[in-house]
């Protein structure tokens, strides 16, 4: 008896393995897929750091690898730009950090009066500020642009003020931090309730620091968003000092032709700081807009 025990033991640590190679085999295959759309999606980027890198000749070969390396690409886009490169990124990190910060504060207010309060027309409203995510920015350019020109925010410095009262809410940043604020569980704003805390109170302290991870999705969405616009700023920024990155970076395109290597390392500079960003906040980025989903 114990003979035909022991054998059945080993034959079944053998067989053991050979049923996790289904799920392993599934895993291993699922990794080896992502890390090689990853190594796709980097692609354009590397092509553009190897472009930057060529002469204005060879960035027109269908080649990777430089030949011969130059830095003329980097030189140009240094000396030539006007405004200079420090100069339109300042400009673009005041408006993208203004803008971020608005969307955070007005998002965060509205997303959270969605997902708590009750007043009459609620979901009807809801669903008009998501329609808003329909209409394009062209169908909305001719009475926002009277607006602004009525308020005066269309010369001088009080451009910055145009471009970020456009960009001020975006109906995305709403919905993913009203999703986020509904699966909070309720009990933690009636104990704080409990405790004495009123409702900003409530709200600043105990719901915001529970909705990090969401508030961490907006930011990088709103922030990336903002710095990689065109639409609103050549509208608006019309005066040359006002510009930012993508403004700037059309200077290097014309009608007929294009200074590849110079373009390449402006747009290698302007893609740093979001690659930055995304790297360090990636976690709360993937943990928000995965949690966004949870209630409807």
């Amino acid at each position: 008896m114990s003979t035909q025990t022991n054998a059945g033991s080993i034959v079944a640590a053998h067989e053991q393995p050979v049923g996790d190679r289904g799920p392993r085999l599934r895993r291993i295959l699922a990794y080896a897929f992502l890390i090689g759309y990853a190594l796709l999606m980097f692609v354009p980027f590397a092509w553009s750091i190897a472009t930057s890198f060529k002469t204005r000749a060879d960035a027109s070969q269908l080649t990777f690898i430089p030949e011969p390396v130059s830095l003329i690409g980097w030189t140009q886009a240094f000396s030539e730009l006007d405004p200079s490169i420090p100069a339109l990124f300042i400009n673009s990190l005041l408006i993208a950090g203004a803008v971020t910060l608005t969307n955070l504060v007005l998002g965060s207010m509205a997303g959270y009066a969605f997902a708590r309060l009750r007043f009459p027309g609620r979901e009807v409203l809801f669903l008009l500020v998501l329609g808003t995510m329909m209409i394009p920015d062209q169908l909305r350019l001719v009475p926002l642009y009277q607006i602004l020109r009525t308020l005066g925010l269309l010369s001088g410095d009080l451009q910055y003020v145009g471009v970020i009262l456009v960009l001020a809410i975006g109906a995305a940043s709403i919905f993913l931090l009203r999703q986020y604020f509904m699966s909070i569980p309720r009990a933690l704003e009636e104990a704080a309730k409990i405790d004495g805390a009123g409702f900003f109170t409530t709200f600043a302290r105990v719901v915001l620091p529970l909705a990090t991870p969401a508030l961490a999705a907006v930011a990088i969405l709103s922030f990336q968003g903002t710095w990689n616009g065109f639409f609103w700023p050549a509208i608006i920024l019309t005066e040359r000092d006002n510009w930012t990155l993508p403004l700037g970076i059309n200077q290097f395109q014309d009608l007929y032709n294009a200074n590849w290597p110079a373009l390449m390392a402006v747009v290698v500079i302007a893609t740093v700081p979001i690659f930055l960003l995304y790297v360090f906040f990636q976690r709360y980025f993937i943990e928000g807009v995965a949690a966004a989903g949870v209630k409807g």
